[in-house]
């Protein structure tokens, strides 16, 4: 017994898509992953003019002036930041600004990820940072993203971004180099006509 010529038709374009599917998932390049012992390390604070707050339960303390805070390869620089404790003063987020606010971090290949923002929101248990204001995420060997806010996942290197008004995104994606080819470097920014 043989289907009808119309479900024969869509059985096989959806046997085709699912093949697509396929072939683009395997076409796909890793994803570089920050450094996974990074979350096991100690959050260190190398530097800040003052502070105050508590080390307590669900509690905040604020560092103020050239702020300095490292976790195994990532380190975060600001002029204030607001560390937030969760109920077991796990640290539980990071609030930065500064001039900008920043974030970089090593993947397990090596490769560095930066981030500048006016304001940097950074989930320590999810490793998702938030970049608000004039924000930059620079990719070594992938690439960059401008915006005026960028949403950078540290564990899986997934980003989303959004801009309002006159400004736009801005991507820049390099091409994947050949064994014993060096990367061209990514070319510099320049903001469009009437942006930032």
């Amino acid at each position: 017994m043989s289907m009808p010529r119309s479900r024969r038709a869509s059985a096989s374009r959806k046997f085709v898509a699912g093949l697509l599917a396929a072939a683009a998932l395997a076409l796909l390049p890793a994803l570089a992953l920050a450094k996974k012992s990074d979350r096991q390390q100690p959050m260190n604070v190398e530097h800040a003019d003052s502070f105050d707050g508590t080390y307590a339960p669900n509690s905040t303390v604020k560092l103020h002036g050239h702020v300095v805070i490292s976790q195994g390869t990532m380190k975060i620089t600001g002029d204030l930041a607001t560390v937030h404790f969760d109920a077991d003063q796990n640290v539980d987020h990071v609030q930065v600004t500064g001039a900008p606010a920043h974030i970089q971090e090593l993947d397990d290949s090596g490769n560095l990820m930066t981030g500048d923002a006016a304001r940097l929101d950074y989930d320590n248990i999810n490793g998702i940072a938030v970049l608000t204001g004039n924000a930059v995420v620079k990719q070594q060997g992938r690439g960059e993203a401008h915006g005026d806010k960028l949403t950078y996942n540290t564990q899986t290197s997934e980003m989303t971004g959004s801009s309002s008004g006159d400004n736009a995104v801005h991507m820049t994606f390099l091409p994947k180099t050949k064994q014993g080819q060096q990367a061209s470097p990514a070319p510099a920014h320049s903001a469009p006509a009437g942006g930032k």
